[in-house]
């Protein structure tokens, strides 16, 4: 039953409608503002409220692509759609749903409301937006961002004073609009509920498109978070709080020979050592996380690979339930090499930096140089001073393993029992004072490369019993330890030593110097090859220099014939210091001369002409002097140094740091 209210209400506004599209003259009392406000507008868009023909139409290609813009909106409003038709059907009214452009993209409804006037622009594919048919509900929401009810004579075009339609615009998750949903039908059929259905379907239609938009993000991210787990080059294993493996990472599956398939029905305890795995449990029990341990998976052929490994439990914001465990982790032998290249030795000689013409350096280079493209391994020989550790690093550089780590350890400068360990390194709880969670050892972060074992001489005969079982076994066990570790290094042992003489006196084995003397190479010492002194004369020249930014003409063949003559007992490191020496104390535009050499050097060679040879020096010429000396003669043994010198270490290291030596 038609509403008597609603019908005189709108006759009334009919006829402010036509006084306003006939004169101009706009009568606002008991018009809404929203609605003749539009009528102006309407107006000013020349929109003639009497005509028939001005049809805004898609083409069937334009809709079709509108179709494929919009589909995500469609395919969320459909269903709604229905449900509401469902509530309304055989009432005379239809569904629409427009884009944010006005164009109508799906109806459902009666069909004989389009067939009585095509003009009405029910069907897809029209355009129903204010600036074409004037004042409507689904122009009014686009305008407004709100939901409206227009009603008979509200609307701008006589043609629709016999409807009347609700709309409300669906927004996407940021509250742009998408589109607008309405519902039209006959005026006198209208009900103040209708607008509140549309209201409601529409608000519906948001959430489920709100739904699918963070189902696609949240599917992205995973996608996303499952590629990176995928690309990172560390194992990654999720477990529930049950212990069941819920994922495996490509790294993780590759080093423990599992396929996707394979880890559906597994536990953590399947790839996991037992006391491991009680570990992992213990975790989930206590819900406290553990950081860069040490623990030992199985793989699928039984093998063990000790990792290191980190522990964090999965913890919820709104409950004190964990979800699980990740494990995060690496093989051992990849974190020490990594370990190794950051504060490990550096090989940076070459074969190129070895200078001399000498006969005897170009054979030992020529040792080395084939020495170099074997396994075997070497036995350095000479004086301190010669550069047996830059043989090694040449060696190396030369050698497969250059990409590999290069670990340096002097055996004569460790305590006798810390030698072992820090060879072979240990567990925790090995000896008072151990690391928690042990420590490897040098061989273990040399693994795949080589390692230079200095003052080999020195070592204890207890550690040489180990070393020899490493040399053949190849393998090492940690101090304190069981489990067998393989290992892939190539031994450089050097010493200033006659080791031969020390297999005699009973301080070196004779099974380990027969094992490490496969390539033994001897290093000259200077005065062995004095043609070479001249050569390393103008090379520390030329360095010092450069870097004392001084400007000293040249040098003498005084200075050089003196310099020849001496002995050399520090051999090159002796003599690099001494260049520093004396272009440090040399004055700028001179010429070095055998006036500039030290007075030791002088006195040696010039036994009872002190006076006519010596150089006058300062105090503190001679404390430098005094402590490059000593330094030379102790093999820079900084604790011997400060005692023979009187000293504390401290101020040793004060002097050193303040007089530039090089040790």
């Amino acid at each position: 039953m038609p509403n008597k209210k609603l019908l005189d209400n709108d006759e009334d506004i009919i006829k402010k409608w036509r006084l306003f599209v006939a004169e101009g003259v706009l009568n606002k009392n008991g018009l809404r503002n929203i609605i003749f406000q539009s009528w102006e507008r309407s107006k000013q868009y020349g929109i003639d409220p009497f005509k028939k023909d001005f049809l805004i139409e898609l083409t069937k290609d334009d809709l079709k692509n509108k179709y494929k813009e919009f589909m995500p909106l469609l395919a969320a409003a459909k269903p709604f759609m229905q449900t509401l038709y469902n509530l309304i059907q055989n009432s005379d009214f239809m569904i629409r749903l427009t884009d944010r452009d006005g164009y109508v993209l799906d109806h459902i409804g009666e069909d004989s409301l389009i067939k009585q006037d095509k003009s009405l622009v029910l069907q897809d594919g029209y355009n129903i937006k204010e600036e074409v048919i004037g004042t409507n509900a689904i122009g009014l929401s686009l305008i407004t961002g709100e939901p409206i009810q227009v009603l008979g004579g509200e609307h701008y075009l006589h043609k629709y004073h016999n409807w009347t339609s609700s709309a409300c615009p669906i927004k996407d998750e940021k509250g742009s609009i998408l589109g607008v949903l309405s519902i039209t039908g006959h005026f006198e059929f209208v009900h103040p509920h209708t607008l509140g259905m549309v209201i409601a379907a529409a608000n519906a239609i948001e959430k489920e498109m709100k739904l699918e938009y963070y189902n696609k993000r949240l599917k992205r991210v995973n996608e996303q978070f499952y590629q990176i787990t995928e690309s990172i080059s560390e194992g990654i294993i999720r477990i529930d709080n049950q212990g069941n493996i819920t994922s495996m990472n490509r790294f993780a599956r590759k080093l423990l020979g599992y396929s996707v398939k394979e880890i559906n029905n597994m536990r953590i305890n399947d790839v996991l050592s037992t006391n491991s795995g009680k570990d992992i449990i213990n975790v989930l029990n206590k819900g406290r996380e553990y950081q860069e341990e040490e623990l030992d998976f199985t793989t699928k052929m039984g093998r063990n690979k000790t990792c290191i490994v980190n522990v964090t439990p999965i913890k919820f914001f709104s409950s004190t339930d964990l979800g699980g465990v990740i494990i995060t982790f690496k093989e051992n032998k990849v974190v020490l090499n990594m370990i190794n290249k950051i504060v490990g030795a550096n090989a940076r000689y070459t074969f190129s930096d070895i200078f001399g013409k000498s006969k005897s350096i170009a054979h030992s280079i020529n040792l080395a140089t084939i020495a170099a493209k074997t396994d075997d391994t070497i036995l350095l020989q000479g004086e301190s001073g010669t550069g047996k550790e830059m043989f090694t690093q040449a060696i190396h550089n030369a050698s497969r393993r250059k990409d590999r780590p290069f670990v340096f350890l002097n055996c004569g400068a460790i305590p006798r029992d810390l030698v072992s360990s820090e060879l072979f390194g240990y567990v925790e709880g090995a000896f008072t004072g151990a690391k928690r969670g042990g420590h490897p050892g040098k061989f273990e972060l040399a693994d795949g490369g080589t390692i230079f074992l200095d003052e080999i001489g020195d070592m204890p005969l207890d550690a040489q019993i180990s070393l020899l079982r490493v040399l053949e076994e190849r393998n090492v066990v940690r101090v304190g330890g069981h489990d067998v570790i393989p290992i892939n290094v190539r031994v450089i042992a050097a010493t200033n030593k006659d080791l031969k003489k020390e297999v005699d006196l009973g301080t070196f084995r004779s099974d380990l110097f027969y094992r490490i003397n496969v390539m033994p190479i001897y290093i000259a010492s200077l005065r062995e090859r004095k043609e070479d002194i001249k050569t390393f004369i103008d090379y520390y020249y030329e360095k010092f220099i450069e870097t004392n930014d001084k400007n000293i003409n040249k040098v003498s063949q005084s200075f050089y014939e003196g310099m020849i003559n001496y002995n050399w007992p520090g051999n090159v490191r002796e003599l690099q210091n001494v260049m520093q020496l004396v272009l440090n104390v040399a004055e700028n535009n001179s010429i070095l001369t055998s006036k500039n050499l030290p007075s030791y050097i002088i006195y040696k060679e010039n036994i009872g002409v002190l006076s006519d040879t010596r150089q006058l020096l300062t105090l503190d010429q001679i404390e430098k002097n005094a402590i490059m000396q000593t330094l030379i003669d102790v093999n820079d043994n900084l604790a011997a140094a400060s005692r023979i010198l009187g000293i504390g270490r401290s101020t040793l290291y004060r002097k050193i740091e303040k007089y530039n030596i090089t040790i």
